[in-house]
């Protein structure tokens, strides 16, 4: 496997001083597939080199882009498939969360006991230093409001577990950033709109209510389940007794509402009961889904190394469909937002580090910290953005933001590591 990836190295070499040749030579009409060849190329190349197996997945994130950029039409819409769909988009950032939620465990709450300090600063630093920032920086370049109004929407998402590999590369305190990502995680639905009613409302049209449901159904009801998940696998005949229990009534529930209960629901009650009533749907749906992923894990336990790998390609669904949807916005601001992304990311990270640092935090929390504020949940922005119809504006920050933060964050995390 190992010559697959160097001779893909080599391809991709070969691709970009063609692309060089093409460019010089002004041979238009071949660059589009000879960049795509070059960027795939590279991104599965990248394995062949230890020193830089880090940056596979970004170089995928890149390949995404380049992909979205050259052929447009291509990822929009397969047949009549709209890839834009918002039930679509739900369903893949549900999974991407799920495959996100399978790598934690209930035990990721437990540092709460004994690091509820470092905890409390890096909630308030993620919470207030990116968001802020995100305004400042959508009114200091100007952007049109939709895209403006997804600057702060990154800034106002909790972190995600990029953040807790970048912390484990830089041998920084696995165990607070874990925690500080879990409970980030769980009061995203109220913190993420209530900052974004307060930053974005005169951009966007915020409903507070709906966004908490949103936010609930991409992100707390997948990762709910994965940690039923974990629960199934680690505790006594108890809990899975409780949760079997819990399955058979979900399966019922679901029925009932297929076979027509949803349709009288909707005759009798308003939309914001119908949205309560909906999420009560999701949740039977995640205890359901939960136990049915533990009995595929009971027969196949080479799923949790697959799940993974389905978030990262959900999240390069994500990139190519906003790239593709936004790419005339990205021709004419790309180069503005990319800096802005640079300078939203970078200053998450310097100030994340010395205000931790004001406040009496060590050097390895205050970096932990540092990494957690500096690099933001982009499947939940892009997933927010997708479910509220806006992929092509208020998803076009995240497209740019996550491949940046990957860059940077292995950069800083390495230099950490050699550098303690």
């Amino acid at each position: 496997m190992k010559k697959v990836y160097q001779y893909a190295l080599w391809i991709g070499g070969a691709a970009i001083i063609l692309l060089f040749i093409l460019w010089l030579s002004n041979a238009v009409s071949l660059i589009p597939p000879v960049a795509v060849l070059a960027a795939v190329s590279i991104a599965i190349g990248l394995g062949s080199l230890e020193k830089l197996k880090t940056y596979q997945y970004t170089a995928w994130i890149i390949c995404a882009i380049v992909c979205g950029m050259f052929y447009p039409t291509a990822f929009l819409e397969w047949g009549t498939i709209d890839l834009r769909n918002p039930w679509l988009i739900l369903i893949i950032v549900q999974l991407v969360m799920f495959g996100m939620g399978t790598q934690m465990s209930l035990k990721d709450f437990r540092g709460l006991r004994t690091m509820g300090k470092g905890v409390l600063i890096g909630l308030i630093c993620q919470f207030t230093i990116m968001p802020i920032t995100g305004f400042l920086l959508a009114k200091l370049f100007d952007f049109e409001p939709e895209i403006a109004a997804g600057i702060i929407l990154i800034g106002s998402c909790s972190s995600g577990l990029a953040s807790n590999v970048m912390v484990y590369l830089a041998n920084a305190n696995l165990t607070l950033s874990i925690t500080l990502t879990a409970v980030a995680t769980l009061i995203a639905p109220l913190m993420t709109p209530f900052l974004m009613k307060i930053l974005a409302g005169t951009y966007v049209e915020i409903n507070f209510l709906d966004m908490c449901f949103q936010i609930i159904k991409i992100v707390l009801i997948p990762i709910g389940a994965a940690l039923i998940f974990d629960g199934l696998r680690n505790s006594d005949g108890i809990f899975i007794k409780i949760i079997n229990a819990f399955s058979v009534v979900s399966i019922l529930w679901l029925l009932i509402m297929y076979f027509g209960f949803w349709g009288y629901l909707n005759t009798i009650f308003s939309e914001h009961i119908l949205n309560l009533i909906g999420l009560v749907n999701f949740v039977f749906g995640a205890v359901l889904f939960g136990n049915l992923y533990y009995l595929l894990f009971y027969i196949y336990p080479r799923i949790q190394r697959i799940m993974p790998l389905i978030s990262m390609c959900g999240i390069i669904y994500f990139t190519t469909v906003t790239t593709a949807a936004s790419r005339d916005n990205l021709l004419a601001i790309g180069i503005f937002l990319l800096l802005a992304s640079i300078l939203h990311n970078s200053l998450g990270y310097t100030l994340g580090y010395w205000l931790s640092r004001i406040v009496g935090m060590d050097k390895i929390s205050s970096k932990t910290i540092a990494l957690e504020v500096g690099m933001q949940n982009g499947g939940m922005a892009s997933g927010l953005a997708g479910v509220m119809g806006k992929l092509a504006t208020l998803g076009l920050a995240s497209a740019v933001f996550s491949p940046w933060m990957n860059i940077s964050g292995s950069l800083l995390a390495n230099y950490w590591r050699k550098n303690k």
